[in-house]
């Protein structure tokens, strides 16, 4: 079995980032961890550091969605069942939707929202809706984790906000997401959705793989400032379907080229590996580390929590200039010369969340402070009035009608 051969490379600007290289692909001494799968046979074609413990940031929704999938198989509820968004809920921190306390989702459209969206307020609805309370949903949380073999990985939140109590790694997301593929292959739509639609938001998936890396179908991204940019990610080519998960990269196009380079090695490869995710060493660190200097008090971003989906105002062309990944192409090389280039992001065809069982209903705005009223300057005469406001008359708005979305399995 060929060995993997570890060099010191440098470092140069985020879009030419981090050298990986399996059997002949080298990778930084100081990289951050990462491992790649076979998701049909769950053997390991790379791993490096996959056993490390890790904040997991937003890639913690996957367990959160993993919880909902099995209730709604155990018969608990159903992907149409309504939850409602608790005062607790809606105090959370970005990313988040904005629901005022009472509104009521439905249980599929609250994980698309997750999946995209990455909605704090969201993840905790669906947490507790399906366990009664946030700390029941979370106690199921790790009672899953632990029988899946997860032993690395502690949960103390439903979304995935700063706690540092709350980590993983690379290994652990790796086992849950294969886990999802393989026992809820019908749900498996979820996570590679481009794009969702609420009223006139628009809602561009933060994971710059998909309809830029071919094959790429899934699963869920992540950041806050002491985790890095960190993606549990799955593409598909022929009837191989690879698994990788990025931990700690130093930037949103970093994580997702430093994917595309992992995944372009595994399907190019074979049999250079033939360890297990069991047969992984443990790792010698006992708490994750903080990257908070590295990632946000230099010239990182400074936001609490990147990793909410990019939101335009209902104009898809826009996502091209605000993307935080980019839409342009990209470039990854290595000190081998080895190169991984992403072109254009494909435009997504949004699919449509709405509050309530049905999407006739007329969306409900976010509760978004209101901004005060501009005084008018001194000694400036009033405004007039027009003849439509001395009559009493309002201009209507007409909400958007929504077409009926293809039928999900329940």
């Amino acid at each position: 079995m060929p060995q993997l051969l570890k060099q010191f490379v440098s470092r140069s600007f985020v879009l030419l980032t981090t050298v990986l290289v399996f059997t002949g692909i080298s990778i930084r001494s100081n990289a951050n961890p990462a491992i790649v799968i076979d998701v049909d046979s769950g053997r390991v074609l790379y791993s490096d550091q996959a056993t490390d413990p890790w904040y997991p940031a937003s890639i913690t929704k996957l367990m959160t969605a993993y919880v909902a999938m099995k209730a709604v198989r155990d018969g608990r509820l159903n992907m149409d069942s309504l939850l409602t968004v608790s005062q607790a809920s809606a105090k959370l921190p970005p990313s988040k939707m904005g629901f005022k306390p009472g509104s009521n989702i439905r249980l599929d459209n609250a994980l698309k929202i997750i999946m995209v969206k990455s909605a704090n307020d969201v993840a905790n609805t669906i947490a507790e809706g399906v366990g009664g309370t946030t700390d029941n949903f979370v106690a199921m949380m790790n009672q899953q984790a632990q029988r899946l073999g997860m032993y690395s990985t502690r949960f103390v939140n439903p979304h995935g906000l700063p706690d540092n109590r709350q980590q993983t790694s690379a290994r652990d997301m790796a086992i849950l997401g294969r886990t999802m593929i393989l026992e809820f292959p019908e749900y498996n739509y979820l996570f590679h959705i481009g794009a969702i639609q609420y009223g006139k938001r628009v809602m561009y998936n933060t994971n710059g793989l998909i309809g830029r890396y071919a094959g790429a179908d899934g699963m869920k991204t992540g950041f806050i400032c002491a985790s890095g940019f960190n993606v549990v990610a799955t593409a598909t080519r022929g009837n191989t379907q690879l698994l990788t998960v990025v931990l700690g990269a130093h930037s949103a196009n970093e994580r997702t080229l430093q994917a595309a380079y992992l995944f372009d090695k595994g399907f190019s490869s074979s049999g250079f590996m033939s360890s297990s995710l069991d047969s992984l060493p443990a790792s010698s660190s006992v708490t994750p580390p903080n990257l908070r200097s590295q990632i946000c008090d230099k010239s990182g971003p400074l936001a609490e929590d990147e990793d909410g989906a990019i939101t335009t105002n209902g104009n898809s062309d826009s996502f091209a200039a605000t993307a935080s990944f980019g839409s342009g192409t990209m470039a990854y090389a290595d000190s081998a010369s080895a190169k991984v280039t992403l072109g254009k992001r494909a435009k997504a065809i949004p699919e449509k969340v709405w509050l309530g069982m049905t999407p006739s209903s007329v969306p409900e705005e976010p509760d978004v402070a209101k901004k005060p009223k501009a005084k008018p300057l001194k000694g400036a005469a009033p405004a007039k009035k027009t003849a439509q406001a001395k009559q009493g008359t309002t201009k209507l708005a007409i909400p958007p009608v929504h077409a009926k979305p293809p039928a999900r399995p329940k």
